[in-house]
């Protein structure tokens, strides 16, 4: 029997189904996200938990012209498969395949790009801007999880949309987690707005509009109702009196007391909610409802990460964004042996360690406890961690506030967000010279989550501030001595890392102190063979390094390999030896090549005068795509021994060529990029 889901290839198919078809169809989508998902991994409890709210959404509203803007937009996997890719679903997150966000280049359905919280209020009131202007009459609904409520920028948006536009609907997609469970006042304002015994801030304009329609008496009656009901569907709601502890407050206004809608309306903003999330017949009538509304609407929605699948509702944090997965068990395929712990991982242990050695340190999370590793603080020094929510500039100046005070503030934070507190960076930690430790997982790329999760550009943003100490280990062992290191500056410290597995390089028993700016020969010249080469491998690119050294010497080359450690401040001394005594030195880094490590050592060289000719490998200037491995991308942009090699010698030949044609004396340096 053929499945509604095979029949519906447009937003126009779901306008011709019934309530019951819709209902049949919510479950055929919930069971192909599963299947999907299990083999490419992917945003599994986010999309699982907006079906019906995307059906309602493609039910009420017609898009391309109607503008549906997800905040991050992780959660458009079910707004994917209705709006024509549906055939192309099975490619999500892979090579070539479907984006696993919201993408303007891939669909008109997708009308604005994402992949950091916090953006959606502020770019659909930009539309909304755009449309009065215009004069047009689209509708523009922004979609925004209670996540993106732990976000300044949401906050700026808020203050905004009554002054700027009549039209602006708004759906706090409200499931309680956003990675992990979410933190702070506004995570219990939320919840007290649930629970509040007269939270149906349904209007009288509401009511009206729902009497009119069939069985409308029977749907106010429910909306009345829902109290019950959302009590017993979602999980971990429960009364939180303001007062003192085991003191009722009932009755009170929401400031302080239980929650109102006062938050939305004391900004201009109709509140209407909370509904349930999986209710197809009120979240259609509501949104009906809202399309006719002249002033800027909120509609509370409640909905159930992870919603039809036992192993998401379990573990909401492990199905924010899975790997793999066995659709029976929900476990992840085994690693196969011998596999090295995960760098956050290694990360995570070592701060444990670290504190117990030290007690000023403390970490901070910007709602990524698992994926930083800060999860094993979470659970050795529960006193000394923090969570802050989806608020990275918070974090970083949280972090020189408590630098002022003697403490060593850690900020585990990825090397893409990162670049989001890019201003307190600057204006609070290195202007102040704080000895704040930035620990910048993701420093690289993040294969299947493309261009908004690559941490690319990170040495480029970093290496012009004045104060700034840059690490980036080799293995494990070395970000162990880098973080250890860091704990005894008295400046700001940046340690970047990749995603995934590490080296496999055991740890020492006591971490050494690595002096600041000093490069690690691996490798000196041997004195065997000509010419000579000098590979300076920054981070993960050692193993590029010795691969290239091998096929060098094989060719009949003399080749170094130096571990520079430092992005800033550059070994200087080493820099300059190797690049008067090397006849052509390479510089590789996970990194693009504009403002990177390989420029700093130009810049270097130009200094000292030193003409030797230099090969950099590194990424290109520009966004790169998702794929399903690291390594198709390194392979598609020339990021690999071979392709090195191949620079290097023709470095090498172009230089030789020009000193054949040319006095010595004013030959140029040659300067070739690879990647």
């Amino acid at each position: 029997m053929s499945r509604y889901l095979d029949m519906v290839d447009s937003p126009q198919h779901v306008k011709n189904l019934t309530l019951e078809q819709l209902t049949v169809l919510a479950q055929e989508i919930r069971e192909e996200l599963i299947r999907v998902l299990s083999v490419n991994g992917g945003h599994v409890g986010p999309n699982l938990g907006v079906v019906e709210l995307t059906l309602a959404l493609h039910r009420v509203f017609e898009t391309p012209k109607d503008k549906f803007v997800w905040d991050v937009s992780h959660q458009c996997y079910v707004h994917k498969m209705l709006t024509g890719r549906k055939s192309r679903f099975h490619t999500i997150r892979t090579t070539d395949g479907l984006s696993g966000f919201a993408s303007r280049s891939e669909s008109p359905h997708d009308c604005y790009g994402a992949g950091h919280a916090g953006t959606a209020l502020s770019a659909a009131l930009g539309m909304c801007a755009a449309r009065d202007r215009l004069g047009t009459d689209e509708h523009v609904v922004c979609i925004f999880g209670d996540a993106a409520l732990t976000n300044g920028i949401s906050y700026e948006a808020l203050n905004n949309i009554a002054q700027t536009t009549r039209r602006f609907i708004g759906i706090l997609n409200d499931n309680a987690y956003s990675i992990a469970r979410n933190v702070g006042a506004i995570a219990s304002y939320l919840n007290r707005l649930i629970t509040h015994p007269r939270y149906n801030a349904f209007s009288r304009e509401f009511q009206k509009f729902l009497l009119r329609l069939p069985k409308g008496e029977l749907a106010l009656k429910l909306a009345h109702k829902a109290e019950e009901g959302f009590k017993g569907a979602i999980a971990g709601v429960g009364l939180r009196p303001a007062g003192r502890e085991g003191e009722s407050t009932p009755g009170t206004d929401g400031r302080g007391g239980y929650g109102n809608p006062v938050l939305f309306e004391e900004m201009g903003l109709r509140y209407l909610g909370p509904i349930d999330g999986h209710d197809l017949e009120m979240l259609i009538t509501t949104l009906e409802f809202a399309k006719t509304c002249q002033e800027p609407v909120v509609i509370h929605v409640l909905t159930q990460k992870g919603r039809g699948f036992e192993a998401a509702l379990k573990n909401p944090e492990k199905f924010h964004g899975s790997g793999p997965y066995d659709i029976r068990t929900g476990d992840s395929p085994p690693a196969k042996p011998g596999t090295p712990p995960n760098w956050q991982d290694v990360f995570g242990q070592v701060l444990v360690k670290l504190c117990r050695q030290n007690n000023y340190l403390v970490g901070i999370t910007a709602a990524m406890p698992s994926g930083t590793g800060l999860k094993y603080l979470e659970k050795a020094f529960p006193d000394r961690y923090f969570d802050v929510g989806i608020a990275e500039e918070h974090a970083v100046i949280f972090a020189a506030g408590m630098a002022t005070m003697g403490m060593r503030p850690v900020c585990a934070i990825y090397s893409t967000f990162l670049q989001r507190a890019y201003d307190c960076i600057h204006h609070d930690v290195c202007l102040q010279d704080l000895p704040v430790i930035f620990c910048m997982d993701r420093a690289g790329l993040s294969a299947n989550d493309g261009p908004t999760h690559h941490g690319l550009f990170d040495i480029a943003y970093l290496r012009c501030l004045p104060n700034v100490i840059g690490m980036a280990p080799r293995n494990e062992d070395e970000l162990q001595d880098m973080l250890f290191t860091a704990t005894l500056e008295k400046h700001p410290c940046f340690i970047r890392y990749p995603r995934g597995p590490a080296e496999g390089v055991p740890l020492k028993e006591q971490p050494q102190p690595i002096p600041i700016g000093q490069a690690e020969v691996v490798e000196p010249f041997s004195g065997k063979g000509h010419p000579r080469a000098a590979l300076f491998a920054l981070g993960n690119m050692h193993s590029v390094a010795r691969r290239s050294a091998e096929l060098l010497r094989a060719q009949g080359w003399d080749v170094a390999i130096i571990n520079p450690r430092f992005f800033k401040p550059l070994d200087t001394g080493t820099h300059e030896f190797f690049g008067r005594t090397a006849d052509v030195v390479a510089t590789l880094e996970d990194h693009v090549l504009m403002g990177g490590y390989g420029s700093a050592v130009l810049e270097l060289y130009s200094d000292r005068g030193i003409t030797t000719p230099v090969v950099r490998l590194g990424w290109p200037d520009q966004f790169i795509e998702h794929a399903s491995s690291v390594e198709h991308l390194r392979r598609k942009y020339g990021l690999t021994p071979e392709r090195l090699v191949e620079q290097i010698r023709a470095a090498y030949e172009r230089v030789r060529g020009l000193t054949e044609q040319v006095d010595p004396a004013v030959a140029l340096p040659g300067v070739v990029q690879a990647g």
